[in-house]
C-alpha cells in the first residue's frame, strides 16, 4: 500500500457501485461538479453512497465481520488456511509476538473505515447545504450519517485505542494533520457518543427501509459504547475503574430498547445465521449485501469470503477454524452449567467424545464437527474432504457465516472460483442487548436482576435443538443445559455472576469476531490468551512461539504507513 489515507475518500466516493438492498439501488457514475450535488436525488446518493461503504470490505482487511481481529486474536480460533504462510499476516496476528506497526492488513482496515468515514462527512455537507422543503428527510438522513460516522469511529477505536476523530468541517488539506492523541480515550469515547447521541435524538423509531437505523438501534449502540467506556483503563491499556455511573446509563439504555417491544430473540438461535431471517426480530442492525444489483460484483459478502469449507461445492478456502478450546468451552456438566474450571483437561475430537460427554447445543450451531449434518442440513455429513490442513489446524471448520449448499444467496464473484454470499453482517443482534444489560446489572452489584435475563439466553439455546438431528432423529451430540439456579447448580455472588457472564458471551457469540475485544473490554486478555496457548501450542504446533505482551497487544499499533503519511502527527501505541 503506498500511503493509503483518509483523502482518498473524497476521491473515491463514486468510484464504486451502490447497492445495499432496497434503498440503497441508485449507483453513481463517473465524476461529479459541485452543482451536481446541489438536487435531492445527487444528495440521496451520497447518503447511499456512506451507506455502501460501510460494507466495502473484503478478506484482505475485513470490518464487517471481524473473524481476524475479534477471532483469530483471541481463544476460540485459528487462522486457518493451508498453514500459516497462507494469508501470513494473520497468522502473524494470530501468535501476537511477530506483529508489526508496518503490515498492510491492519493498515488496509485503517483506511477502509476512515474512507466509510469521510462519506458520511461528505454525505452529511451536502445534507446540510439542501433546504428541507425540497427535502423532507434531512433531519433524518443526518442522523443516520452521524450514526455511520460513528460505528467507523467505534470500530478504529476498539481496535487501535488512540485514533483521530474526523468530522465534516475538517477541510480536506488539513485531515493528514488530525492528531490521534487530541482526546483523552474518555473523551474520545464521548466525541463518538455525541454521533450516536445525535442519532438517538433524530431518528425516527421505526424505519421503513430495511438497513436504516431507528431510534433503539442508537440506544443499543450507545449503550454498547458506554459499556466499553465503563471500563477505565491506563496507558498500559490495565482496567483501573470501573465507572458506575457508565454503567447505569448501559442499564437505562437497553431498558428503552427493550421496552419499545420491536425486538425479541428468535425462538432458534439458528435464525441468527440462516439467509431467510436476515433482517428478522432478533436483527437490529445489520450490513445489507445483495447480488446482481447493477454494480460489479454485488455487495456480497468478500469479508468471509475466505472462510468457506473445501467440498466440491464450494471448493475454498477454509480460514476461521475453531480452536480445540471453544470446542471444549461448550462442555456442560451433569448440573447442565458449564465446567468452568475443567471444560478443557481432554479433547473432544473424536465421534464418540460429543455422545460420552455433554454439551450446550450451541456447539453445533458454531463448529462443524467430523461426522455431525452440515449447517443444519440432514442429509448433509461433514467430513474431512471439507478441510484443507487437518494436520495443521485439526477437523472442524467454522460454521456460522457458511450458507447451506442450495441457499439463492450463493454468489460467485467475478474473477473467483469460489463462493460467498449475499447474506448480511450481523452488527447488533438482540441478545447482545440483553447481556449488555445483564453484564451492567453484575458489575453495579445486582447480579440478581441479572440471572433471568442470561437464564432466557440460556433457555432459548436448549430450545434450539430441532435442527440438529440425523436424518433418523437422533441429535447429533448429547446436549445438557439447564438454567443457573442459585444454591442449587451455582452460588450467585457477583463473582460467580460475572463468571457466568463472560461464559455466556462466549458461547452465544462464538466465531462472531467479538471474542477478543470482551477479553481486553474485561482486562484479562493477557492472562486468558497465555494461560490458551499454554496449552493449546502442544495441540497446534504452529503456536508454539505465540506470546500475548500485557501493555502492548491489548490494541493494535497505529500503522506505520498512516504515521508516515501525517508527517508524524500520529503518535504510537503504548508498546510498539
Amino acid at each position: 500500500m503506498k500511503g493509503l489515507n483518509i483523502i482518498l475518500a473524497i476521491l473515491l466516493v463514486f468510484a464504486f457501485g451502490i447497492s445495499c438492498e432496497d434503498f440503497t439501488s441508485y449507483q453513481p457514475k463517473g465524476v461529479v461538479s459541485e452543482a451536481d450535488l446541489q438536487g435531492p436525488e445527487s444528495v440521496e446518493g451520497l447518503v447511499n453512497a456512506a451507506y455502501a461503504g460501510m460494507a466495502n470490505d473484503h478478506w484482505v482487511a475485513p470490518f464487517t465481520n471481524n473473524w481476524p481481529w475479534g477471532s483469530v486474536r483471541s481463544d476460540n480460533s485459528y487462522k486457518g488456511g493451508a498453514g500459516p504462510a497462507d494469508q501470513s499476516g494473520y497468522h502473524n496476528y494470530e501468535i501476537f509476538s511477530t506483529i508489526r506497526p508496518d503490515q498492510s492488513k491492519a493498515d488496509g482496515v485503517w483506511f477502509n473505515i476512515y474512507r466509510m468515514i469521510q462519506r458520511a462527512n461528505e454525505a452529511m455537507n451536502a445534507v446540510k447545504g439542501i433546504d428541507e422543503g425540497s427535502y423532507p428527510n434531512k433531519t433524518e438522513r443526518l442522523a443516520e450519517m452521524h450514526f455511520i460516522r460513528a460505528h467507523g469511529h467505534f470500530l478504529l477505536k476498539r481496535m487501535f485505542k488512540r485514533v483521530p476523530y474526523i468530522h465534516e468541517d475538517i477541510p480536506s488539506d488539513s485531515l493528514k494533520f488530525v492528531s490521534n492523541v487530541e482526546y483523552t480515550s474518555q473523551e474520545l469515547w464521548d466525541k463518538i457518543a455525541e454521533d450516536f447521541q445525535f442519532a438517538v435524538d433524530n431518528l425516527p423509531q421505526t424505519q421503513e427501509d430495511v438497513g436504516r437505523p431507528n431510534k433503539p438501534v442508537a440506544q443499543a449502540y450507545l449503550a454498547k459504547l458506554r459499556l466499553y467506556q465503563a471500563y477505565e483503563k491506563d496507558e498500559q491499556h490495565q482496567v483501573t475503574n470501573i465507572n458506575q455511573d457508565r454503567l447505569q446509563e448501559v442499564v437505562d439504555l437497553t431498558n428503552e430498547v427493550i421496552n419499545s417491544g420491536q425486538y425479541s430473540l428468535f425462538d432458534d438461535i439458528a435464525q441468527n445465521f440462516l439467509w431467510e431471517w436476515e433482517n428478522g426480530e432478533e436483527i437490529l442492525f445489520s450490513i445489507q449485501r445483495s447480488k446482481d444489483d447493477g454494480t460489479p460484483i454485488g455487495r456480497i459478502d468478500m469479508a468471509n469470503a475466505l472462510n468457506w469449507t473445501m467440498n466440491p461445492e464450494f471448493g475454498c478456502c477454509w480460514f476461521h477454524l475453531p480452536s480445540f478450546n471453544l470446542v471444549n468451552s461448550f462442555r456442560t456438566n451433569a448440573d447442565g452449567i458449564p465446567m468452568f474450571d475443567s471444560f478443557n483437561d481432554e479433547v473432544m475430537v473424536d465421534s464418540a467424545d460429543f455422545h460420552e460427554n455433554t454439551f450446550d447445543p450451541r456447539l453445533d450451531h458454531t463448529v462443524h464437527v467430523p461426522k455431525h449434518i452440515f449447517k443444519y442440513q440432514s442429509d448433509v455429513i461433514y467430513d474431512s474432504s471439507y478441510t484443507r490442513a487437518p494436520q495443521v489446524y485439526g477437523p472442524f471448520s467454522t460454521m456460522k457465516e457458511i450458507q447451506q449448499l442450495d441457499c439463492p444467496c450463493l454468489a460467485v464473484p467475478k474473477g473467483y472460483a469460489y463462493p460467498t454470499s449475499t447474506k448480511n453482517n450481523t452488527i447488533i443482534r438482540y441478545a447482545d442487548v440483553l447481556l449488555w444489560k445483564a453484564e451492567a446489572l453484575i458489575q453495579l452489584g445486582r447480579q440478581d436482576e441479572a440471572l433471568p435475563i442470561i437464564n432466557d439466553i440460556r433457555e432459548r439455546a436448549n430450545n434450539s435443538r430441532d435442527r440438529l438431528r440425523y436424518e433418523n432423529g437422533d441429535y447429533v451430540s448429547n446436549y445438557n443445559i439447564e438454567p443457573y439456579v442459585d444454591g442449587v447448580n451455582i452460588n450467585w455472588t457477583q463473582e460467580n455472576a460475572m463468571k457466568a457472564l463472560q461464559w455466556e458471551r462466549r458461547l452465544e457469540f462464538a466465531m462472531e469476531g467479538v471474542r477478543f475485544f470482551d477479553l481486553v473490554r474485561w482486562g484479562i486478555a493477557a492472562e486468558t490468551l497465555n494461560n490458551y496457548f499454554d496449552v493449546e501450542k502442544e495441540r497446534v504446533p504452529i503456536l508454539q512461539t505465540a506470546q500475548f505482551t500485557e501493555g502492548r497487544d491489548e490494541y493494535l499499533p497505529i500503522p506505520q504507513q498512516q504515521i508516515d503519511f501525517s508527517e508524524g502527527t500520529y503518535e504510537q501505541n503504548t508498546g510498539w
